[in-house]
């Protein structure tokens, strides 16, 4: 991959991220809520269905499927009171443009999910690529229902 590449790359990544980030920010209402509704530092949803769910503490991995071919990544999290407090994404992909997009998405999904609740987290496109967060979202499905208890 040549050097302008990765750094359209790294710029992407970084604008994504930005974009993500500031499109979870809370009103002042909502952050005075959560500030006394719970103590993890992480926002709280009034969603009926969020609430109903528990999720035990541990560590869960799973591998999310996705594409057509199909590709796929392994997701490995660490809940403390049903939030993520650690992630690592391990790629499988053996081409190398494709194995690039999943490490670079690799890098980028544990600034955006660490501290969420699991309800919460849904990935979108992010650090270039498309398709692995659909293999994220994949595997974080299948990890809530193994926490499920």
């Amino acid at each position: 991959m040549t050097t302008l590449k990765k750094k359209i790359i790294v710029t992407i990544a970084g604008i994504s991220v930005t974009f993500i980030i500031s499109s979870c920010q809370t009103t002042d209402k909502e952050s005075e809520q959560s500030r006394y509704s719970s103590n993890s530092g992480v926002n709280s949803s009034s969603s009926t269905a969020i609430e109903e769910a528990s999720y035990a503490d541990g560590v869960y991995e799973a591998t999310g499927q996705y594409g057509s071919l199909p590709s796929s990544i392994t997701v490995t999290v660490t809940l403390v009171d049903e939030v993520i407090t650690d992630v690592k994404v391990t790629p499988h992909a053996t081409n190398p443009t494709s194995l690039d997009l999943q490490r670079s998405f690799a890098a980028a999904v544990p600034q955006v999910v660490v501290g969420k609740r699991i309800d919460e987290v849904k990935v979108g496109r992010l650090a270039g690529s498309s398709g692995t967060p659909d293999g994220f979202n994949d595997a974080i499905e299948q990890i809530k229902e193994q926490a499920n208890s």
